[in-house]
């Protein structure tokens, strides 16, 4: 016979800890090999240079004070992103580990969470691989732009874990660890300032301490977290400012409303039968009276029974509420993008509707074995088809054309898919399937600038210069300071030989955006042409300033400062673009000619040897290098 093992109750719970990261790991391992997407990752990575100065000072002061309408305040992420350049530099795969290692962390958090609460280890273990591998999730953990998501929850999660540690002994120093964790969840994503909230329904259930504190119970809630609702309110305020944007697209409060009471069914809906999952949903402002009236009826059938039930059910009102609660700052009331919904904003609140499930499904059923058989059973089955949705959803973030590309075949009307699948088209050099998608975007959506830029731009590739201008002048009218078009249109303008104009529109972009480096580089090349040889030093150095690797501009200012005949810094500058960029053809060919007119033979028929070897044979053809 065999001998039954016993499993002590510590080694169960390392047990589950290493099956919740294991598990998580495979399904998310594909990440590794995963590229950035131009949704976001661009401004947040791969052209933020403030990002890509890696950890200093000058960057430190940036994190905590940028509030562009183009990002939240969020400090600690930019703080993140900053050590993974310092770590990585460009390497997307090491971004995405990051990311799902902060997922894992606060699995594993969740796990303990729950489970030092209540002491049930296998509900805890369910609600924690519910969020761990829900494909729902996969925006969250995938998009390296959401690192907001991964590390915000990180927070959230230790701010719970520590406040149910100390809800077992109140001191002010354990009071004090809370504060610094939910500070730190607020300084990676806003979303968390319903942290208090979920903290009074955790009172209720599981820590069960109104039944503690029965007299005047509310005015003891308000005692004990009046720091962490002051911190809210501020962190909302700050929120609100950073993400006022002038020129956003507008919709009426009842469209946000009807839009929201959907939203939330949506969600419920997405969270058992996770369909057609996409990085971006269309917002819909006629949605039917039918839509809402059910989604509407849904909502309030299902917090009434709650309500009705939370003596009986306690964990039901808990866990619905954490639901409801955690998702209105996003359900769209307050308008913060063109999107309807988004899968991202189900990642903390779906632990609301796992906690209902884990614990609500165990009183449906009796207490005998076979009930208990029949109910383990079922939820494997389940969390096996969510980890194998999750895997596949988990495959459509490897890199924009996937993205996107399904994102059109799942979604109606997605003009922000038609305009990426069209970005992706461009640089492929597909240019009539990418016009294709330009068009569609804008039959769909005839107000999304974005698009007209980017039409205008693949119009220039392909030399049609005056609809290039059409484009470009329709998004300027559109939205004023659109430094990108103004920068495009400075292009097409030089193109058509018209300096000056091009001239004003790179100024003008500058003056916009003062930290668009391309701008400075092509304003420092008409100065050159001007024969302004300072502003061009001084416009090239701007640039390379702001991009430390830019090896253009160190080689336009190397041209300048040989004109200006300082050989000295002219080849420091050729050596500085050669090194960032190995076979940098005409920065050989140049330091050459620097060379040579210095007398220094050896050194410039090296440098004309490599540059003719890289295709450029002029200066060692004049040149005696025998």
């Amino acid at each position: 016979m065999l001998k039954k093992i016993n499993i002590t109750p510590k080694e169960q719970i390392l047990i589950i800890c290493i099956l919740l990261a294991a598990v998580t790991l495979a399904v998310y391992w594909q990440v590794r090999h995963f590229d950035f997407v131009n949704f976001d990752d661009l401004n947040y990575i791969t052209k933020n240079t403030h990002v890509q100065s890696g950890l200093t000072l000058e960057g430190i002061r940036w994190a905590f004070s940028t509030t562009s309408a183009d990002y939240l305040w969020h400090p600690l992420i930019w703080l993140s992103l900053m050590l993974d350049y310092q770590l990585y530099g460009l390497h997307p795969g090491a971004y995405h580990m990051t990311n799902l290692i902060l997922h894992i962390l606060t699995t594993l958090l969740l796990f303990s969470l729950f489970h030092r609460m209540t002491g049930a280890l296998w509900k805890s273990a369910f609600v924690a691989a519910f969020f761990a591998l829900h494909p729902l999730h996969v925006e969250s953990v995938a998009w390296i732009a959401e690192r907001k998501d991964v590390l915000s929850a990180f927070f959230w999660m230790l701010t719970l874990y520590l406040y149910a540690y100390y809800a077992e002994n109140p001191s002010a120093k354990k009071y004090l660890l809370v504060l610094l964790a939910f500070v730190c969840a607020l300084m990676s994503k806003p979303m968390v300032v319903t942290l208090p909230v979920v903290m009074i329904l955790l009172d209720y259930w599981p820590l069960k301490r109104f039944e503690s504190n029965k007299n005047n119970p509310w005015l003891w809630q308000l005692k004990e977290k009046w720091p962490l609702f002051v911190l809210s309110a501020v962190f909302s305020m700050i929120t609100v400012f950073a993400q006022y944007k002038p020129h956003a697209m507008h919709f009426s409060f009842h469209s946000r409303l009807t839009n929201s009471l959907c939203s939330f069914a949506i969600y419920l809906e997405k969270t058992f039968w996770p369909h057609d999952l996409a990085v971006f949903y269309p917002f819909d402002a006629h949605i039917a009276l039918l839509q809402v009236s059910g989604a509407t009826v849904l909502l309030i059938t299902i917090s009434l029974i709650v309500v009705l039930l939370y003596k009986r059910c306690p964990f039901l009102f808990t866990g619905w509420f954490w639901f409801v609660i955690t998702l209105l700052p996003v359900i769209g009331i307050i308008q913060v993008g063109k999107h309807a919904l988004a899968d991202r904003y189900h990642y903390l609140p779906s632990i609301g509707i796992a906690v209902m499930i884990a614990w609500g499904l165990s009183v449906l059923m009796t207490n005998d074995y076979r009930s208990k058989r029949i109910l383990s059973v079922a939820g494997v089955a389940f969390m096996v088809i969510m980890t194998l949705l999750t895997w596949k959803q988990c495959g459509y973030w490897k890199d924009n054309p996937a993205l996107f590309t399904h994102a059109l075949k799942v979604t109606k009307n997605n003009y922000i898919a038609h305009d990426y699948v069209a970005l992706s088209l461009f640089a492929e050099g597909k240019y009539e399937k990418a016009k294709d998608h330009f068009d569609k975007a804008l039959i769909i959506n005839p107000d999304y600038v974005e698009t007209y830029n980017n039409r205008g731009m693949l119009y220039a590739e392909t030399g049609h210069y005056e609809k290039a201008l059409v484009d470009f002048n329709r998004a300027i009218r559109m939205k004023s300071d659109y430094a990108d078009a103004y920068y495009n249109r400075g292009l097409t303008y030089n193109r058509l030989g018209h300096h000056q104009q091009a001239f004003d529109d790179y100024s003008r972009a500058i003056l916009l955006n003062p930290e668009h480096i391309k701008a400075y580089n092509n304003r420092g090349i008409f100065f050159f042409r001007l024969g302004d040889y300072q502003s061009a030093i001084q416009d090239f150095g701007q640039a390379i300033t702001l991009k430390t690797d830019y090896a253009e501009a160190y080689f336009n200012r190397g041209i300048t400062y040989a004109k200006i005949g300082k050989g000295h810094r002219a080849l420091e500058d050729f050596s500085n673009a050669i090194r960032i960029e190995e076979n940098f053809t005409h920065a050989y060919g140049n330091r050459a000619a620097v060379h040579f007119k210095q007398g220094n033979h050896k050194l410039g028929c090296a440098d004309a040897r490599k540059a003719c070897a890289l295709g450029n044979c002029t200066i060692l053809q004049s040149a005696d290098c025998r």
